[in-house]
């Protein structure tokens, strides 16, 4: 009988060799050194693996909000900068009304995208991909582009770009909440808290596919009146639900019971 390690799980594991391998020779001798000299290795080749996943799932959380918060800090910037150089916000017209709530809901988002990364990477572990260090500079080009757009006269546009974050942002989403939900160590949360259904991606699929229809729409017709005032309105009640939805989740991770 020859003794060989299996590598994943370490553990002794019994072959039949035969008739000619149980002959006492130079030959068989050394092709069990080889044998055992290469399952060693593969032994520590794969510990030291596990030792460089460790190290990225524990040092990713700090990585990855270093590199949001300067992003997100450029983009507040950014959105003051534009803010501070328009004295239109200070007129007493219907394009201020719109301008203002369009200035709030773009700080919204920006808040909620932020609040959405922090909740994610703060409570849940999961091995890390060099795509969730790259999305984030994907955002941030696109909350720059939607602060660009802020503007009454280039609503149309600012609601598509809306709906282009909001895709990109229930994808990181999602697909960050699969990775955590097959790591044991976030089982806690998730033997509470059920899959996501159709239902519960169409909640989110339905209002981006209408705020790009009403962008497109806005954007045609050049309509500045009451519709693009609810439009807004309907915007903000999105934000503040989705706020909300986070808020609850959060206080189910932090609850002692």
């Amino acid at each position: 009988m020859a003794v060989v390690l299996n590598p994943p799980h370490n553990q002794v594991v019994t072959h039949r060799v035969s008739a000619v391998a149980k002959r006492p020779n130079s030959g068989n001798i050394i092709g069990v050194w080889i044998m055992v000299s290469g399952t060693t290795y593969d032994i520590q080749r794969a510990n030291a693996m596990k030792s460089i996943r460790d190290r990225a799932r524990q040092k990713f959380p700090s990585v990855l909000l270093t590199l949001l918060s300067i992003v997100q800090a450029v983009a507040l910037e950014k959105l003051w900068e534009q803010s501070r150089l328009r004295p239109d916000l200070f007129d007493a017209s219907w394009m201020t009304v719109l301008s203002w709530l369009q200035l709030t809901a773009t700080l919204l988002v920006i808040i909620f995208i932020w609040l959405l990364y922090v909740g994610l990477v703060m409570r849940f572990r999961f091995t890390p991909r060099l795509s969730d260090l790259i999305l984030p500079f994907f955002v941030g080009l696109i909350e720059f582009l939607m602060i660009e757009m802020t503007h009454p006269g280039r609503l149309g546009a600012w609601f598509i770009v809306l709906a282009l974050i909001s895709t990109i942002v229930s994808y990181i989403r999602h697909a960050l909440f699969r990775r955590a939900r097959r790591d044991p160590e976030n089982r806690e949360f998730f033997d509470v808290v059920p899959a996501a259904t159709w239902r519960d991606h169409s909640a989110r699929i339905i209002p981006t596919v209408l705020c790009a229809v009403i962008g497109a729409w806005l954007w045609i017709s050049g309509n500045q009146g009451w519709p693009a005032l609810v439009a807004i309105l309907l915007v903000l009640f999105g934000i503040a639900s989705q706020m909300q939805i986070a808020a609850k989740y959060w206080r189910l991770s932090m609850s002692d019971t």
